[in-house]
């Protein structure tokens, strides 16, 4: 039954992926607002109905698999260790997703993530899409901090300079490599721009939201 239901599982997430780099390829091929999601489902040879039982509207079929790092900076504080600071563990995240060279703050050299990022950024209803899931990610942030300290203001300024530190960093990372620059050539020195950029919003809140 496990082996079964594994299979199941695993024939699911095959059928969810070829529906999103379907509709991606068309997207990118023709834009967003000019393919149908009844053309999607004819492309990657499912109905239309499963499409829309794997992905809730058209915008999901862009934002479904990238949606959950919208909320990464709040996962790492809510997970951080006793006597870790918040800015220090947004910063540890962000070093490991440099070290994997994570897709979602651009350092994977396959051009698939390029392209969705800038079908995002040409296309209206998916640019104010990406702004409210970021404002949701960051105002997550602010609620857990505010939760813990009991001063909301304080924790809603801390919670917008960590994402604005987080996204001036893959904006760096996509402006370098759109400029020319290989993937390993962005990446050697991510690490070290992360620290200087996360020391800035430290020499702030440096003993800010430290977990007892």
């Amino acid at each position: 039954m496990a082996e079964a239901m594994g299979l199941r599982e695993r024939k699911k997430l095959q059928t969810a992926m070829r529906i999103y780099q379907v509709a991606i390829g068309l997207f990118v091929e023709r834009g967003f607002d000019n393919v149908s999601v009844q053309e999607i489902a004819d492309a990657a040879e499912v109905s239309k109905m499963t499409v829309f039982n794997y992905f809730g509207t058209k915008e999901d079929l862009v934002f479904r698999p990238m949606e959950e790092h919208f909320g990464d900076a709040a996962r790492a504080v809510r997970e951080r260790q006793p006597g870790e600071s918040a800015v220090a563990a947004v910063r540890r995240q962000f070093l490991e997703m440099v070290q994997s060279r994570d897709p979602s703050i651009g350092l994977n050299p396959e051009p698939f993530a390029r392209q969705v990022r800038h079908l995002v950024r040409e296309t209206p209803v998916l640019m104010e899409r990406a702004f409210l899931a970021a404002q949701k990610g960051t105002r997550e942030l602010a609620a857990l901090l505010a939760a813990e300290t009991g001063d909301r203001m304080q924790a809603t300024i801390a919670a917008a300079t960590l994402s604005a530190a987080r996204n001036a960093l893959i904006e760096e990372h996509h402006f370098r490599i759109a400029e020319g620059e290989s993937t390993d050539q962005v990446a050697a020195d991510a690490a070290e721009r992360a620290r200087a950029a996360f020391a800035l919003v430290e020499n702030g809140l440096k003993d800010y939201a430290v977990k007892q």
